[in-house]
């Protein structure tokens, strides 16, 4: 399993997660469809998650365990480009 396999299922769970509020279910959505729209070079799907993470890294509802698992995600996103 790549990494990018690795981070869209953590994505998956994380959504699936109840403490998660529903704006942030949104965001992580717009995330996996980013991430996995294969006509869009892999540079550019890495940049347009990454910002998304970021955006909704500053949500001021989201809980903090939630928080430090959307940075853990965005470093490994990083890491692949």
């Amino acid at each position: 399993m790549t990494s990018l396999e690795e981070i869209l299922m953590r994505v998956e769970d994380l959504k699936d997660e109840q403490s998660v509020p529903s704006n942030v279910k949104d965001v992580l959505n717009q995330f996996l469809e980013a991430l996995q729209d294969e006509d869009v070079e892999l540079s550019v799907r890495i940049n347009t998650g990454a910002s998304l993470l970021d955006q909704v890294s500053s949500d001021p509802n989201l809980p903090q365990h939630i928080r430090t698992e959307i940075w853990n995600i965005a470093s490994r996103l990083e890491s692949i480009n």
